[in-house]
C-alpha cells in the first residue's frame, strides 16, 4: 500500500491486473450468455475508498476507482437488457478490525446489500455499506 506521492506504476499495476483486470476477464466469460437469456446480476465490490479515497491506500484506491468507473459504465450499457452490473462498495472491516478505531461488520450484515441489488434494486449501479 502506498501513499499518492509514493506511488510507483508498478504499484498501481498490480492492483490494477487484480482488481479491474480480474473483473474484466470474469465478466468477458459470462456476460454472453446472460446477454443471451436477457437475465443475469454481475455484482462487483471494491472498499469505500473507490468512492472516497485516503492516502494511506492511494494505489489500491486508484484501481477501486477504476473499477467503480467501469462497472458503472457497463451498468449504463446494460440498460434495458435484463443483465444488470452494480458496484458495491463496503466502507467497514468484515469480520474482525484491520484497524484500530474503524467500523466493523460481519458478513450477514453485509449480504443483504447485494441480495437487495439482485431482486429489487436492479436499477442502481452502486450502493455503499456503512455502519
Amino acid at each position: 500500500m502506498t501513499t499518492p506521492a509514493a506511488t510507483e506504476p508498478a504499484d498501481v499495476q498490480h492492483e490494477m491486473d487484480f482488481q479491474l483486470f480480474g473483473a474484466i476477464a470474469a465478466t468477458g466469460a459470462v456476460l454472453p450468455a446472460m446477454r443471451e437469456a436477457g437475465a443475469g446480476t454481475l455484482l462487483f465490490t471494491t472498499g469505500a475508498g473507490s468512492v472516497d479515497p485516503v492516502p494511506q491506500i492511494a494505489n489500491v484506491n486508484a484501481a477501486a476507482a477504476a473499477l467503480r468507473n467501469w462497472v458503472i459504465n457497463l451498468h449504463k450499457e446494460l440498460d434495458g437488457t435484463g443483465v444488470q452490473a452494480a458496484h458495491v462498495a463496503i466502507n467497514v472491516s468484515i469480520g474482525t478490525p484491520a484497524v484500530p478505531g474503524f467500523p466493523t461488520a460481519q458478513p450477514e450484515e453485509i449480504s443483504p446489500v447485494y441480495w437487495d441489488l439482485h431482486t429489487t434494486k436492479r436499477d442502481q449501479a452502486e450502493l455503499v455499506f456503512s455502519l
